[in-house]
C-alpha cells in the first residue's frame, strides 16, 4: 500500500512550517541591526552636530516604524479564504470525477454554478468553470490554488517566502507599502551615512570602537537592498496601473470569450482607488482600505456578448498610447443608421460611405429619370395646348368675321371725301 506524505500536516507540517519563517527571521535580524547601527554608532557615536542628531533620529524612526508597520501586517494578515458556500459536497465532486466527458463535466459545474447561486466569470481554457480538485472548492475570480500553504487563495498575487505568506486580496495593499517604506528606509539610511562612509575611507573619520565597520555595512546593505526593492516596486506599480496579479501577467484570464490580460482593467484612476481606497487619509498607511470582497471583481464588458462584431474586438492595445477606459465609458457602440441618402456627420467611416453611395445613386438616378419624364410630359402638353389655342384661336377670328360681314353689311356709297368708309355707320 502506498504511503503519502502531506507536507501540510503531522510532524512533517510542523517541521515545514518552522523552517519557513526562517526568511522571515533574517529579514527581522537585518531590521534590528540596521536599527542599532544607525541610532547608535551612526547618529549617537558619529553625528557631532546636535540639531543635526536630532533631525536625523526622527524622520528616522517616522520612516522605519511605517516600514515596520507594513512589513508585519503583510506577515501576520490571512490573505483571503474561500468561503464555504463555494465548496462542493460528496455527490458534486463524485459526479465530476464520473464524468465521461468534457463536456459533461462543464454541464454539471454549470448546473453547481446556479444553484450555488455563485458570479464566476473566469473560464478553464476549455471553457468550463474552474474548481479545484485539491481543495473541492469552485474558484471565485481570480482565486488559485497555492502549493506553499495548500488552499486556494482570493485574489492570489503570489507566495512571498520574505513574508512566510500569500500575497493575496486582503494584505496586497501591505505588500505595496511595505516595499514602498522599504525602498525609502534603505534610501534614506544609504543617503545619510554617505558622507560618514567617504569619511571612512578617506581614513579622516574618528569614530569609537567598531562605529567604522558597523557604517560600512550599514551602506552597502542599504545600498543594495534599495536596488531591489525599486525594481520589485516598479513591476508591482506596473499591475497595480494594469489592475493585474503577477499571475495574471504570465497568464492571462480567460472568460467565456476568450483570453483577455485588460480583463479586470477599468483605467488608471480606478485600478488605484480597488487597491488603495477612495479614502485618501488612509491611502498611505497600512490599513486596509481595498475595494470589493474578493469574490467578486468589475471587469469590462464581454464583447461577443455586447453584440460586437469579430473584428471590432479589443485587441489589447498599449495602454501608453490609448488610455484604458471601462467599455460603457469610452465609446458608444455602432448603432443602425435610421437615414440612408443623408449622413449625420462628415466624421463617418470610408466603410459607411461606401456602403451608402449605391443608394445615393440609385436615389440620384430615380430622381432624374422622374425629372425627364416630367419634363419631356410638360413640354408635350405645352405644345398641345399652345395648338389647340391657335387653332381655336384662328377658328374664333374666322367666325368673328363671318358674322360682323353677315349681319352688317358696308354700304358702298357711304364714303367720306377720303374714300375711306364711314365706320360709325356700322355700329349704327
Amino acid at each position: 500500500m502506498e504511503c503519502k506524505i502531506n507536507p501540510h500536516k503531522g510532524c512533517c507540517g510542523v517541521f515545514v512550517k518552522a523552517f519557513k519563517w526562517t526568511p522571515v527571521i533574517l529579514i527581522s535580524a537585518i531590521i534590528i541591526w540596521s536599527y542599532y547601527a544607525y541610532v547608535v554608532h551612526l547618529c549617537i557615536f558619529s553625528v557631532q552636530v546636535e540639531a543635526a542628531r536630532y533631525i536625523l533620529l526622527i524622520l528616522y524612526h517616522v520612516i522605519f516604524l511605517l516600514f515596520l508597520w507594513s512589513y508585519w501586517r503583510t506577515v501576520w494578515t490571512v490573505p483571503g479564504k474561500v468561503p464555504a458556500r463555494y465548496r462542493l459536497n460528496y455527490e458534486q465532486l463524485e459526479a465530476l470525477e464520473n464524468s465521461e466527458s468534457d463536456s459533461e463535466q462543464r454541464h454539471i459545474l454549470d448546473q453547481i454554478v446556479i444553484a450555488k447561486d455563485l458570479h464566476v466569470s473566469m473560464r478553464t481554457v476549455q471553457g468550463s468553470v474552474r474548481y479545484c480538485d485539491r481543495c473541492g472548492v469552485i474558484k471565485p475570480d481570480r482565486a488559485h490554488h497555492c502549493s506553499v500553504c495548500g488552499a486556494c487563495v482570493l485574489k492570489m498575487d503570489h507566495h512571498c517566502p520574505w513574508v512566510n505568506n500569500c500575497v493575496a486580496f486582503y494584505n496586497y495593499k501591505f505588500f505595496i507599502l511595505f516595499l514602498f517604506y522599504g525602498f525609502f528606509y534603505c534610501v534614506y539610511v544609504a543617503l545619510s551615512s554617505f558622507k560618514y562612509f567617504l569619511q571612512f575611507w578617506a581614513t579622516s573619520f574618528d569614530a569609537p570602537g567598531q562605529s567604522k565597520f558597523h557604517i560600512l555595512f550599514l551602506f552597502f546593505v542599504s545600498s543594495m537592498f534599495s536596488l531591489s526593492l525599486c525594481s520589485l516596486l516598479c513591476y508591482h506599480i506596473h499591475l497595480v496601473i494594469n489592475n493585474r496579479t503577477t499571475l495574471e501577467a504570465f497568464r492571462a484570464p480567460v472568460f467565456r470569450r476568450g483570453p483577455d490580460k485588460k480583463g479586470f482593467s477599468l483605467g488608471r484612476s480606478m485600478n488605484l482607488q480597488e487597491i488603495f481606497g477612495d479614502d485618501w487619509k488612509v491611502v498611505m498607511l497600512p490599513v486596509f482600505s481595498s475595494l470589493g470582497d474578493g469574490l467578486s471583481y468589475p471587469e469590462r464588458l464581454p464583447d461577443l456578448e455586447m453584440g460586437l462584431k469579430e473584428s471590432e474586438r479589443w485587441d489589447g492595445e498599449d495602454e501608453e498610447e490609448n488610455e484604458e477606459r471601462m467599455p460603457m465609458l469610452q465609446q458608444e457602440s455602432n448603432s443602425v443608421r435610421t437615414s440612408v441618402l443623408l449622413p449625420n456627420t462628415e466624421s463617418e467611416s470610408e466603410q459607411d460611405e461606401d456602403e451608402l453611395m449605391p443608394g445615393m445613386l440609385s436615389a440620384s438616378h430615380t430622381r432624374d429619370t422622374l425629372g425627364m419624364s416630367a419634363s419631356h410630359t410638360r413640354d408635350t402638353l405645352g405644345m398641345a395646348a399652345s395648338h389647340t389655342r391657335d387653332t381655336l384661336g384662328m377658328a374664333a377670328s374666322h367666325t368673328q368675321g363671318t358674322l360682323v360681314a353677315t349681319l352688317v353689311p358696308v354700304d358702298p356709297d357711304d364714303k367720306l371725301a377720303n374714300g375711306q368708309p364711314n365706320k360709325t355707320s356700322i355700329y349704327s
